[in-house]
């Protein structure tokens, strides 16, 4: 699991950043299981899984420079071994 906390980064400045990443033919990262992100009071918090670290690596070396071209806050990711992931059952609706 890799995380990112970026205090004083915006929606706008993450959006632009997505938006760089499919222009780059980036749309599905290799290796990328599941991606989230969130405002805080103070900063932008993105969540990832991925298959391996490596494959992280790999990415970030499309990704860093995006965000520093977006003029996104320096912030460096910190990586943690998963030890449970839990895929919720597709929903059926009833109606």
């Amino acid at each position: 699991m890799v995380y990112f906390d970026m205090p004083g980064m915006t929606g706008e400045v993450y959006d632009q950043v997505w938006k760089d990443l499919i222009a780059a033919g980036h749309a599905h990262p290799k290796g990328l299981l599941h991606h989230a992100a969130a405002p805080t009071a103070d900063s932008w918090l993105v969540v990832d899984v991925w298959e391996s670290e490596d494959h992280f690596n790999e990415f970030g070396k499309i990704l860093m420079p995006i965000l520093a071209k977006n003029g996104a806050p320096k912030s460096d990711p910190v990586m943690l071994p998963l030890h449970n992931m839990y895929n919720a059952p597709e929903y059926e609706s009833k109606i």
